[in-house]
């Protein structure tokens, strides 16, 4: 799922950072008490923030007959299609150590970053049964070759430097783990003394092969999993334009941006979908769109920053062809559950819902809730209480 859509805990000094300490929330409807000093069962709808396209809706469209233009154009209203080549670069969040380490590769060379210019590796160590590049002073990059006696150095580059062959490297990963990637994997200068971050320069299309079958079944019907190629290659476009991750890198790997895992992902399904719309993205005024995405939207879409990500009713998420499992759901919080989000407020009393969007069941979305201690009453948006206490959305409502 993308950056800024992710369902992520925060720690325990942002939760004291962050949530209010005294009632400031006005009431759009009638309060919802759960009085009692005991567990408190939520229903609830829906998985994610709910803007634009919900996945769960397009495998229902799909199996409807809808192509993945009438599905793009459902979810991000008023839109167009344009075109995007290029590569991306991609935090590759599984390696945490400081150097770039690959098996022997057929082809592989070394390739200065600030130069462009590459030497091939075989001749310097044609025995070598593992590469890496490290960090040298002065901002160099040693090329080691692993022979019989250990790691030999065998170059040294100004700058980053990056390794690349003519088929995907094996990343050699902590503890023996190992994952195939596609492109080059750059040593990339963190900004922070000798600290380096490995870095797949990858071609979009190559990345969205690595995306797509991490977002959706690659075997869903054709028409959703092209919808959903589409979406994630706009939502790379996008960020890659707009709002580059790190001065190193433009993606992460991870849900917080949309999840990548290289070569091991490859599907032939989703291969087959991201090479129907190879180089298609969702545009508005000729730029490629915010196309956030979610699981299951619960049968209402939210409105967005963008006038492409409109609040309307969805008839496809709920729909019986989706086979939606978060269409509806429950969740018991206990007291201590919430006494440790606000730690100190004393025991918990009550769970008021004092604000919602209007959109859908029960009022919609939650916009602001209010939870009572013994000590002290505290207030949230409905994003922030999703998110502290590990909710699917922020449409929900405790069970009479």
């Amino acid at each position: 799922m993308p950056r800024r859509t992710a369902l992520l805990a925060l720690p325990l000094a942002a939760l004291l950072a962050t949530a209010p300490t005294t009632l400031t929330s006005t009431a759009s409807a009638a309060p919802e008490r759960d009085e009692r000093a005991a567990d408190v069962v939520l229903e609830g709808r829906g998985f994610g923030h709910g803007k634009g396209l919900s996945q769960y809706g397009a495998r229902a469209a799909a199996a409807q007959g809808r192509t993945h233009q009438e599905i793009l154009d459902f979810y991000y209203p008023g839109t167009q299609r344009g075109a995007v080549d290029g590569d991306v670069e991609v935090l590759i969040s599984a390696d945490t150590t400081t150097d770039v380490k690959v098996r022997p590769a057929r082809g592989l060379r070394v390739r200065s970053v600030g130069t462009g210019r590459s030497r091939w590796l075989a001749r310097l160590a044609p025995d070598a049964r593992a590469w890496r590049i490290t960090s040298a002073t002065r901002g160099r990059s040693n090329v080691e070759a692993k022979v019989k006696g250990g790691w030999s150095r065998v170059r040294t580059l100004a700058g980053d430097a990056e390794l690349l062959a003519k088929e995907p490297l094996a990343l050699l990963l902590p503890r023996g783990a190992r994952a195939t990637y596609r492109g080059a994997l750059r040593s990339a200068s963190t900004g922070a003394g000798r600290d380096r971050d490995t870095v797949n320069v990858v071609d979009f299309e190559d990345y969205l092969r690595g995306v797509v079958p991490g977002e959706v079944p690659a075997l869903w019907p054709t028409e959703a999993v092209r919808a959903q190629a589409v979406a994630a290659r706009t939502y790379a476009a996008y960020e890659r334009d707009h709002a580059p991750a790190a001065r190193h890198y433009e993606l992460c790997d991870t849900s917080a941006c949309q999840v990548y895992r290289g070569v091991d992902a490859e599907h032939p399904g989703s291969d087959a979908a991201v090479a129907a719309t190879v180089g298609v993205v969702v545009t508005a005024d000729g730029a490629p769109a915010f196309t956030q995405f979610s699981a299951s939207n619960g049968g209402w879409t939210r409105a967005g920053s963008f006038p492409y990500l409109q609040a309307v009713e969805d008839p496809w998420d709920t729909a019986p062809e989706a086979q939606n499992p978060y269409a509806q759901w429950s969740r018991t919080l206990t007291p201590a559950a919430l006494e440790k989000v606000w730690p100190g407020s004393g025991s918990f009393v009550s769970l008021e819902v004092v604000a919602r969007d209007g959109n859908g069941a029960w009022g919609g979305r939650v916009v602001r809730v209010e939870v009572t201690f013994t000590g002290a009453i505290r207030t949230a948006t409905g994003d922030q209480f999703r998110s502290w206490l590990g909710l699917r959305s922020d449409w929900f409502r405790p069970q009479p």
